[in-house]
């Protein structure tokens, strides 16, 4: 970091001192480190049941917004105001957090990561922590403070529950630095403006590679229901969302090409330990399956023959609580020895000579099959896949031949854009680690801002 302020020709204060805990390390010498009750009224909301969110689904917008830790975004921290729920004026049951004030998300999967400047009055879930700054202290300063890596730590280290989160009490004997006021806002001013111009970066970087997916998806899309050969006639492929094919290809439903199979489903203390495990996650992240699964699981012989993973097997995503997220299909093109795959997942094992399995890779990862799923799916509180449904899926045959040319052709476009994508991802992972210790640094004033 040190090496990274000099190029940008940032001071350092001319005298400092140990703070007296490890992970802070040195302060300004007129620097104070104090409890965060010291310096935020620090406070979480309340919860709204369904029949509440029933009744506050409303787009009055003199009545105050209702923020739930999904409307904070987590790389630029901008808040969702528009979430179709709000609370009347009137309405004194439940706590507000005011304009110029941050919230914090203290419980889940987000716990200490997602927080957001208010630029209006709110009322908010109780996952989320209100920090309220007091009057001589800089609500922008605690708000970058709460993003930066010595609080981070002290989040981490007091996080607790099998869900993970930090109680308030907790939070307000936190320790937090204090420079003067005018220090405070000197600081803020400046990350402001770093943080909007490397923020903006990211946001470039970002719309480069969703353009770079779509473009990809276009072609894929293209090729798996056009072919490579522009000149050969055509027919109606009878499926309305994919119009028309060439006239020697096949269309027929999913159950006649192979088996389909549920994934294992077990407690808690079956995980963990033993053999390979196929994840949800390892099927929605990527087309195609990892070699090596993070996941471990004490199968038995049976499990692992009967929810065995070989190559050219097909694996879609079964269950979640959108339809957006159900259908994902990812492919196994090596086989994964002794591994088993989570019950949140449908394996579908192609017969002999139907499907080449680089071709299954990119047809059934395609766009092409969405309208299907949305259209098809049953979505009562969770969307759930099933295997009668799935077998329902058309797919689109070309002779074993043309699926291995057009596989190869989609393999040479593919990696051109994966490793474009795969840059353009180097490079916002840069930024961000410099945004981080750029914040750090500032707050913690290793260096000299104002």
């Amino acid at each position: 970091m040190e090496e990274m302020v000099e190029t940008v020709g940032i001071e350092k204060y001319s005298a400092y001192k140990d703070s007296g805990v490890e992970w802070i390390g040195k302060i300004p010498a007129h620097w104070d480190l104090v409890r965060f009750k010291f310096t935020n009224k620090i406070f979480n909301g309340d919860s709204l049941n369904e029949k509440e969110k029933s009744y506050y689904e409303r787009n009055i917008e003199s009545d105050i917004p209702y923020i739930s830790t999904k409307d904070i975004d987590l790389s630029d921290s901008t808040i969702n105001y528009n979430n179709g729920l709000r609370i009347p004026h009137e309405e004194k049951k439940y706590k507000k957090a005011p304009a110029n004030s941050f919230l914090l998300c203290i419980e889940g999967g987000s716990a200490g990561k997602k927080v957001g400047y208010l630029n209006q009055t709110v009322c908010f879930v109780n996952k989320l922590a209100c920090f309220v700054t007091e009057a001589k202290s800089d609500s922008r300063y605690y708000f970058y403070f709460v993003k930066s890596i010595v609080f981070q730590h002290q989040f981490n280290s007091a996080m607790i529950g099998l869900i993970g989160g930090v109680s308030i009490s907790a939070l307000r004997d936190f320790k937090t630095i204090l420079p003067p006021i005018e220090e405070q806002k000197s600081i803020a001013t400046f990350l402001n403006q770093k943080i909007a111009l490397i923020d903006k970066t990211i946001a470039q970087k970002t719309e480069q590679i969703n353009l770079l997916k779509e473009r990809q998806q276009i072609l894929i899309h293209k090729t798996v229901t056009q072919g490579l050969n522009s000149g050969v006639k055509m027919k109606d492929s009878g499926v309305e969302w994919i119009g028309e094919i060439p006239e020697h290809w096949e269309v027929m439903p999913l159950r006649f090409l192979g088996n389909t199979q549920n994934g294992i489903s077990k407690g808690g203390e079956y995980f963990g330990s033993g053999y390979p495990f196929v994840s949800y996650g390892d099927v929605y992240n990527g087309i195609e399956l990892p070699s090596d699964v993070n996941g471990l699981a004490n199968s038995s012989s049976d499990d692992r023959r009967l929810y065995s993973v070989i190559e050219g097997d097909i694996f879609f995503t079964r269950t979640s609580e959108t339809i957006e997220e159900i259908g994902f299909a990812s492919t196994c093109v090596k086989t994964i020895e002794n591994a088993t795959f989570s019950g949140f997942l449908i394996r579908f094992r192609p017969f002999t000579n139907k499907l080449h399995k680089l071709y299954s890779k990119y047809y059934f990862s395609s766009r092409t099959h969405r309208p299907f799923f949305v259209r098809e799916m049953n979505l009562v509180i969770r969307a759930s896949l099933s295997q009668e449904l799935l077998k329902q899926l058309k797919v689109l045959l070309p002779p074993l031949a043309e699926q291995k040319e057009i596989a190869e052709y989609l393999e040479l476009h593919s990696r051109n854009h994966i490793a474009l994508i795969s840059k353009k991802q180097q490079e916002i992972t840069k930024l961000k680690e410099y945004k981080s210790t750029l914040i750090n640094a500032a707050v913690t004033g290793k260096i000299k801002v104002c």
